[in-house]
């Protein structure tokens, strides 16, 4: 009877416990929006100087009622973070192949260049941050904000993003372009996640749902995996490659 008793105020002292915590969790004041994403610019303004750049392995797939495609790529990114891409393998419809894969490999090339990654970075010059609360996710607590583009450009997002609490990186990515991206486009929605390799956060996947004329809905995944970080001796170089010109 007495191990019976024990056990039972074990347990209340345990919730007891759980639920001063949780309280004074709730309780904690969030952060303003500012200082949460000036932050998130050191922090990450710190981790760009250490990266060397890195190789990953990603595999596109699409699908609506009419027809499916996919495709593997090989990214690269040096220490700028301008990227790469070579095509390993691709398969189903030619047209979705052409008209969606090949022109997002294009697009992202050219926004990875240094002039044009300025104007689509999350930062103040391109965007207006709120707070809205902060959730934990399976990589931790995060702050949620929502993020509204101060031009209307397809490359920039009108939705909301969870920066991690502890090394304040972003860490997902919810919403849609800020402008339609073509005509045959009636919406699109999308989910793009992160994982972490090392000290950095890089592209885990991206989930997007469109409603596209004549073919109705669609859906486009993009996975990244096989991260591979370029050993220092790369930056090393590059930056010496740099000075002489």
């Amino acid at each position: 009877m007495k191990l019976t008793v024990k056990n039972v105020l074990s347990i209340l002292a345990i919730m007891i416990s759980a639920f001063t915590t949780a309280s004074a969790q709730a309780s904690d004041p969030l952060p303003s929006a500012e200082d949460v994403v000036a932050k998130m610019m050191q922090f990450d303004s710190e981790r760009q100087s250490e990266l060397t750049g890195y190789t990953a392995i990603r595999h596109y797939a699409a699908v609506n009622n009419r027809r499916h495609a996919e495709m593997v790529v090989h990214v690269s990114c040096d220490s700028s973070g301008a990227k790469e891409f070579a095509i390993v393998s691709e398969e189903g419809s030619g047209s979705i192949r052409k008209h969606v894969f090949h022109k997002l490999l294009s697009e992202e090339t050219e926004a990875s260049r240094r002039g044009s990654r300025k104007n689509t970075r999350l930062i103040p010059d391109n965007y207006e941050f709120r707070m809205v609360g902060r959730e934990s996710l399976e990589t931790g607590p995060a702050y949620v904000l929502s993020v509204v583009p101060k031009t209307q450009n397809k490359y920039l997002i009108d939705g909301k993003i969870w920066v991690d609490a502890n090394d304040y990186s972003i860490v997902r990515i919810e919403g849609q372009p800020a402008k339609n991206p073509s005509f045959w486009v009636r919406s699109v929605h999308f989910v793009h996640t992160y994982q972490k390799v090392g000290p950095f956060w890089f592209a885990s996947s991206t989930r997007t749902t469109s409603e596209i004329r004549i073919f109705g809905e669609s859906e486009l995944t993009i996975d990244n995996s096989d991260y591979t970080l370029n050993p220092a001796s790369d930056r090393i170089a590059a930056a010496n490659a740099r000075l002489v010109r």
